[in-house]
């Protein structure tokens, strides 16, 4: 029954009071040696996040996700709808690595890298801080009557909080519609393109929304990577725990009293000061266990680390570790099922790696003409014809573009001379492709077209020929 009680927290989400309303999170301002190195990675994340659709590759946008015109660009790498194949196997390594990454270490991934944490509490948070001040100041202007004082910082805060959020949402749609198409439309003003500027807004009023209202909820209630994690976590993987063995002991936790020698009375190392709980961004007390809305951000450590240091007891009462390590003192092991995770991913990886180096710049595709048989022509000389599409995924254009057939003895002269292929465009056409009859070894051979630009070969594509049903 007491442990039922104990419990009973795992009913409900840490945010929602007994009567069900929401219980507005306050936290603490955290510090510390791990909340400082928590800072330089989310810079160097932000400059990422914000610099990555104007640094370009070889003419080409570093990360671009033009849904739309189902473009897309990964690293530098255009892919177009023809290459959905590889988007397919990036986002099955990006899954894999998650999952390895949650069973290994738990959901340090959204306390360290996630961009809704890093904006929510490096940039959002920290703003709020200066504003209004730390977690007790901002319970007391809550609490006090809207006068002058309560006016100014709110509407300063609100007002800067929906300029980053415009901020963000310009940042947001130059990776939906590119950058240079974006300063374009920014040059040209927004009565020119009032439907980018319609989405424009949205996205700036979903920001402001999430970032100034629903907060950790996006963590605790939307993020579905919470729940994934009590599916894939298990007792030796690596999360913030606290050390419950230490912690209580014989005779529990107590308050802290000078002089006092709690080795010898059998009272645990935690002093109950609840600072653990005050620094939470979700609004969980860790001592409880793991919990999912525990996103690993390790406030807590830092905020416990201090108190031990000023009652002079041991550090890492609240640690990284895994709950095996706590009951049994045994050290992280590389388990068969992280070698399994990590034997999919290496195969992934090498699978991907292989199709890039063997993908070529232009696509081609030349088909038969719906409907049309093939046509004698002088002598014994068979004529098919086809349409061709080529498909250039580079930032440059391809020009002197011919075609040479190189598996039987035959000619093609396409329709239109001097052709080009446009960057990051397509050229399409018509070509007549003739082969004598003696060359023909069935009623349907397989030919082999070469497509030059210049002297260069750029791409090898086959397709059908067809001839008479006597030369079998």
């Amino acid at each position: 029954m007491e442990k039922q009680e104990n419990e009973r927290f795992r009913d409900s989400i840490g945010t929602l009071t007994e009567e069900g309303k929401r219980s507005w999170v306050y936290p603490k301002k955290p510090s510390g040696v791990l909340y400082e190195y928590r800072k330089y990675v989310s810079y160097i994340l932000l400059a990422f996040l914000v610099s990555a659709p104007f640094i370009k590759i070889n003419g080409n946008q570093f990360l671009m996700f033009n849904v739309l015109e189902r473009r897309f660009n990964i690293f530098g790498f255009p892919f177009w709808p023809q290459d959905f194949y590889l988007f397919v196997i990036i986002m099955l390594i990006g899954v894999i690595f998650i999952a390895l990454f949650t069973v290994a270490f738990g959901r340090i991934f959204c306390g360290w890298i996630c961009p809704q944490t890093i904006f929510m509490e490096m940039v959002f948070r920290r703003i709020e801080y200066w504003i209004e001040g730390d977690r007790g100041k901002q319970i007391r202007l809550e609490k006090q009557e809207w006068n002058a004082d309560k006016i100014r910082k709110k509407g300063i805060k609100w007002s800067i909080f929906f300029v980053i959020s415009f901020l963000i949402a310009n940042v947001f749609l130059a990776y939906l519609i590119g950058s240079d198409r974006l300063m374009l439309y920014v040059m040209d003003g927004p009565e020119a393109h009032l439907s980018t500027l319609l989405s424009l807004v949205i996205f700036t009023g979903v920001f402001y929304f999430v970032f100034a209202w629903f907060r950790e909820q996006v963590c605790i209630i939307a993020c579905p990577y919470g729940r994934l994690q009590g599916v894939l976590l298990d007792n030796k993987s690596i999360v913030v725990a606290y050390d419950h063995k230490r912690g209580e002991k014989e005779k529990g936790r107590a308050k802290f009293k000078k002089n006092e020698d709690r080795e010898a009375s059998g009272k645990g190392d935690c002093i109950d000061c609840f600072q653990c709980v005050n620094v939470c961004p979700t609004g969980i007390d860790i001592r409880n266990g793991t919990q999912l809305e525990c996103v690993n951000c390790t406030a807590c450590i830092d905020s416990c680390n201090d108190i031990m240091e000023a009652v002079d007891l041991p550090k890492g009462l609240i640690r990284f570790t895994s709950e095996e390590n706590i009951e049994k003192k045994t050290k992280f092991k590389f388990t068969a099922r992280l070698k399994g995770y990590t034997a999919v991913l290496f195969i992934l990886v090498s699978l991907l790696t292989g199709m890039l180096f063997l993908r070529s710049d232009i696509e081609a595709n030349i088909f038969r003409l719906p409907g049309q048989l093939y046509e004698h022509k002088e002598g014994t000389i068979i004529s098919n014809v086809y349409t061709y599409k080529l498909l250039n995924k580079t930032s440059k254009a391809f020009d002197k573009i011919h075609f040479e057939l190189v598996s039987h003895k035959g000619t093609i002269e396409p329709v239109k001379t001097d052709l080009i292929v446009p960057a990051r465009g397509m050229a399409e056409g018509t070509l007549f492709i003739e082969i004598d009859q003696s060359a023909l070894k069935n009623e349907k051979d397989k030919i082999k077209i070469e497509v030059y630009s210049g002297d260069i070969l750029i791409e090898t594509t086959k397709t059908n020929f067809l001839g008479p049903r006597s030369y079998r």
